[in-house]
């Protein structure tokens, strides 16, 4: 297989979240994938251990076959961590004609305890942008046996809404076993780490006196004091900086700034949504990937100002008692589990 195989189905190959992203499957990382799945063929639909020759074939035979066709029935990459392979996935069984297709994801066995719900969450958030962003697919599901709960969680704070539960539908260590199956689609509302591509839409939301009229600063900024700031804010280790997408379009922002336990949310809506539901279910994504991706943070707290009762309702109805603190600020705070 030749290295640094492109597929011909994707313009852009490489997709990054921080220090990881996914690119076409590499051959030189077979072995490895091989080796996490014969240790992990408890949760796989794999009846027996690979050998070096099968692997080789396989990824001879059928995993090269993939790049040249313009729809192959799966598309897989190697996940990594800066140039580090420590896991692979893709889309399976895609169905071109009704746009769906199924996610595979498998991490490097001994990340599984402690960085389970961290690369889960990382490597969604980036196949989303795959299958929604650029295949343009209507839907993408997990088909997973029940045997590993807490991923149904992790789904469920990306997106993913529990679809369907298939009863004692695997036969599993001499017993029939369920098998649940969580599903996303394309105009579902997803956070995507926000990047250095996105200083123009966060710069034209900030100067939007109807968008700034809640925020506590409404003094005019400029092009360059935002870029400034927007670029300290992606690259700093306490903050987390998201951008909303509804139906392939950015429609607003969420930030967290990290200080000790304490998590502080920021978040703005293009007006252009506002008044559909969205800010509460912007906040009720934020507050689940938040358990998935930074430990330290125990309380989420927001500060609105008190005639901003639009904002004020979502935090109530997400369980947020509030108070009034100084320079006339409501502070809005919850505690996570």
């Amino acid at each position: 297989m030749e290295k640094d195989r492109k597929y011909k189905a994707l313009k852009k190959q490489i997709f990054t979240s921080g220090d990881y992203s996914v690119v076409p499957i590499r051959f030189e990382d077979r072995y490895d994938i091989m080796k996490w799945r014969n240790e992990q063929i408890y949760h796989l639909r794999q009846h027996k251990l690979l050998t070096k020759e099968e692997q080789d074939n396989y990824f001879s035979e059928i995993v090269s076959s993939l790049f040249d066709q313009e729809k192959p029935d799966q598309i897989l990459f190697s996940y990594l961590n800066n140039d580090v392979c420590i896991g692979y996935g893709g889309l399976v069984h895609i169905n071109w004609r009704d746009l769906h297709a199924e996610v595979s994801f498998l991490m490097q066995t001994d990340l599984e305890a402690r960085y389970f719900g961290f690369h889960w969450d990382t490597f969604l958030e980036l196949i989303q942008i795959v299958a929604f962003g650029k295949l343009g697919l209507n839907k993408i599901f997990t088909y997973a046996f029940d045997v590993r709960p807490s991923l149904y969680s992790i789904l469920e704070n990306a997106g993913f809404l529990k679809e369907a539960i298939l009863n004692e539908h695997c036969l599993f260590d001499n017993k029939y076993i369920a098998v649940v199956i969580h599903s996303a689609f394309a105009d579902n509302l997803r956070l995507v780490k926000a990047n250095s591509d996105h200083i123009e839409i966060t710069y034209r939301w900030a100067s939007d006196y109807e968008i700034r009229r809640y925020s506590f600063n409404q003094d005019q900024i400029s092009y360059e004091d935002h870029s400034r700031w927007f670029l300290s804010k992606i690259n700093s280790k306490t903050c987390h900086y998201f951008i909303a997408m509804f139906k392939g379009e950015e429609i607003g922002s969420v930030r967290i700034d990290v200080e000790g336990e304490f998590g502080t949310i920021s978040y703005l809506l293009d007006r252009k949504v506002q008044g559909r539901g969205l800010g509460a279910i912007l906040l009720s994504s934020i507050e689940g990937r938040v358990r998935n991706f930074d430990t330290r943070i125990k309380i989420l707290k927001g500060y609105v100002l008190p005639e901003n009762i639009p904002s004020v309702k979502i935090f109530e109805r997400l369980g947020y008692t509030s108070k009034r603190v100084k320079a006339g600020k409501l502070e809005c705070k919850k505690e996570i589990s």
